[in-house]
């Protein structure tokens, strides 16, 4: 699940303004505009309040709009997450690129991608609203936005080692298997420093997690 580092590279929620948008009944946003109003205006208060204490009734005060208006859009609160965690996504897998197209080497790119995926403090909103949303039960076409989110950083990590073992900076792994292992292991890091364990305290996840897939990329015959 996703998150972005802090520093440089800025998260959904730190990019939108939080100022409230006096509401206009006579002049209610429709279509595209509603739906980006409402997601920034949504994006923002999570970042205030979290995900379990969002309400509608704050997202469309947040954002000029009438509760009804956000209703018709996004039918119930469930939808309305499952689209900003999309929205988000994009918004970070677009700086994420940014970020790797500069990157001097596939290394590089792998150490990019740890930082992005790991919540950069416990309570990290983007993990956050990650974990509400997977724990939903969602329709056909929920599930399936959702495993094009997961496959799709699946694909970058594919990519980024594909290209270092052409190279000859790393090791020739199985792609797929190497992938599920390095997301599970993030993923697990990620609860910890959610759940805020001590254990990482004094020790930096990222580094950990570099290291140990730097390991298992490694050349044969490199120490």
């Amino acid at each position: 699940m996703p998150t972005s580092e802090s520093g440089p590279v800025e998260t959904g929620a730190a990019s939108w303004p939080a100022a409230r948008v006096p509401i206009d009944r006579k002049r209610q946003p429709s279509g595209d505009e509603a739906r980006e109003r409402a997601m920034r205006a949504a994006i923002s208060v999570i970042a205030e309040k979290g995900t379990a204490a969002l309400r509608m009734s704050d997202i469309a005060e947040r954002a000029g709009m009438s509760t009804g208006h956000i209703l018709y859009h996004f039918g119930k609160k469930d939808r309305l997450l499952l689209e900003v965690l999309a929205w988000s996504q994009a918004d970070l897998w677009v700086r994420f690129q940014q970020a790797a197209d500069e990157a001097a080497s596939p290394t590089a790119k792998l150490d990019l991608f740890v930082r992005f995926y790991l919540p950069t403090h416990q309570g990290d909103e983007r993990y956050a609203l990650w974990t509400q949303v997977l724990a939903q039960h969602h329709d056909e076409a929920g599930r399936r936005i959702l495993t094009e989110l997961l496959d799709g950083w699946d694909e970058r990590l594919e990519a980024i080692v594909r290209e270092g073992r052409d190279l000859g900076h790393f090791a020739d792994v199985d792609l797929p298997e190497f992938t599920i292992r390095a997301v599970a292991m993030l993923s697990g890091l990620s609860e910890d420093v959610m759940f805020g364990r001590s254990r990482w305290e004094n020790t930096s996840p990222h580094a950990f997690a570099l290291s140990a897939l730097e390991r298992e990329l490694r050349p044969a015959g490199q120490g």
